[in-house]
């Protein structure tokens, strides 16, 4: 077997840590705990009557959930695709794969990620790619590629500056990142969207955004897995010692989930994807009340991967189910009346928004579908 690739290494080395190590957000939080649903004692609505279906980027999905991009590059990896596709095909979600970095430098390793469309015809799958890589050269060609590689639908572009910068190996140059997405969004045939990696994105830069022919957020905020923890772990185990102290640092830096959704909702016409530590189902019925077109979970889905497909159809039960049952209480029948329910938003969220200039207040909580 030909030796490993530093980037085949460090997709290993980032799944192994995700499932064994503590990654996550130590006492940063996403803020759903401070988003508060209205209860109806008389809902007038019937739980059989609830419907989750919704639409992102012209796609329908079953319930408006989409397993965020995790992995490819490594055998391992492969399998871990294969689950999780087979799991959003069967129940009509969307998916991600993770950087597929790793294959453009070693073709052999296309199937790891390929292996996702194979197992999955008909879903809403998206490619990904991290900007630093299109600013240290990559150009619209490495996308189509990256695009044909798993027949996306869309090209995922993952903005990860906090990861670079505390990664030994970290690529930290982001000067013209802009620019390239704007050359992506204008060649590409299919929608670009780009998303955060866990440290979530403002209204200033979800505008610059929109303005670039970007087609869709993943906010993915502060609050769930934390990569500047992922890459303490790596340097700690490799002993090198400013990476580690950066990592401890840096493991709670960023913006709040809740409050990233608020100011990109607001400030953009967009479609959102709310990402960034969400758990339950009660977390996706918040986020959708706050304006999301869809959520992204991640690591829960990981983790029952390595149980197998009916783990994972397990965990998309539990988490609809949950979802349905939070639409019922508010008196929701679907995900576009839920969106137009009241919320309320206090303590340490509230006074973040408030801080920043953006209140409920009038806030346009406008569905994409």
């Amino acid at each position: 077997m030909p030796p490993k690739t530093g980037t085949e290494e460090r997709k290993l080395d980032h799944i192994r840590i995700c499932l064994k190590e503590n990654v996550q957000s130590r006492t940063a939080s996403t803020g759903f705990e401070d988003v508060h649903l209205l209860h109806r004692a008389l809902p007038e609505v019937n739980l059989g009557e609830v419907n989750t279906a919704s639409a992102i980027l012209g796609h329908s999905l079953s319930a408006p959930i989409i397993i965020g991009a995790m992995t490819g590059g490594t055998s391992e990896a492969a399998k871990i695709n294969a689950v999780l596709a087979e799991a959003a095909e069967e129940f009509g979600i969307g998916m991600g794969v993770g950087s597929q970095r790793a294959a453009l430098e070693n073709p052999k390793l296309t199937q790891t990620y390929a292996v996702a469309r194979e197992k999955a015809p008909h879903i809403f799958l998206l490619a990904n790619l991290g900007c630093p890589q299109f600013v240290k050269g990559y150009s619209v060609g490495e996308a189509r590629r990256a695009v044909e590689m798993v027949k996306a639908d869309a090209l995922a572009v993952h903005l990860n500056p906090l990861q670079e910068a505390v990664q030994v190996e970290g690529q930290t140059d982001f000067k013209g990142a802009l620019n390239k997405l704007r050359e992506l969004a204008r060649a590409l045939d299919v929608p670009v969207v780009v998303k955060e990696t866990g440290a979530g994105i403002a209204a200033e830069e979800a505008e610059a955004l929109e303005d670039a022919g970007v087609k869709a957020i993943d906010v993915s905020g502060v609050g769930g897995t934390s990569w500047a923890a992922v890459e303490y772990h790596r340097a700690k185990r490799s002993r090198r010692g400013l990476s580690e102290r950066l990592g401890l640092s840096f493991w709670d830096w960023g913006i709040p989930t809740v409050v990233s959704l608020v100011e990109v909702r607001s400030s953009t016409r967009l479609p959102v994807i709310a990402g960034g530590g969400i758990r339950s189902g009660v977390d996706v019925a918040k986020a959708l009340a706050l304006g999301a077109d869809a959520v992204s979970l991640a690591l829960p889905f990981l983790k029952a991967a390595v149980g197998g497909r009916k783990q994972v159809l397990k965990t998309l039960q539990y988490i609809v189910a949950e979802l349905r049952v939070a639409m019922f209480l508010t008196g929701a029948r679907s995900v576009q009346e839920l969106r137009a329910k009241p919320v309320v938003v206090t303590g340490k969220m509230a006074e973040w928004l408030k801080a920043r200039g953006f209140t409920l207040e009038g806030y346009a909580k406008r569905g994409c579908e």
